[in-house]
């Protein structure tokens, strides 16, 4: 029997990946908002696809406010967009 692959729901695009193609956005403990490459990093965490216009998309729909419990600032949004990029690459 095949071992099961977590689901996640991407908040940009609304659709059922593999957890391992995702990226995890990561709201730690003392409110810092970063992009988590290695999925283990403590704190509220949220899924996007590693595409730009579906973090973009999540922000304006404040989705990823929603998911992480905390208001997000378009700086840090830009900030987040810078990093994504960087992983991408």
């Amino acid at each position: 029997m095949p071992k099961k692959i977590p689901q996640r729901m991407c908040l940009g695009c609304r659709e059922h990946k593999n957890k391992t193609d995702m990226v995890r956005i990561v709201c730690s403990p003392d409110g810092e908002i970063s992009v988590d490459l290695t999925g283990r990093k403590n704190g509220r965490g949220a899924y996007i696809c590693p595409k730009a216009e579906c973090l973009k998309k999540a922000g304006r729909q404040k989705a990823l406010e929603n998911a992480l419990h905390c208001e997000i600032s378009s700086e840090v949004l830009s900030q987040l967009l810078l990093q994504l990029e960087e992983a991408i690459d």
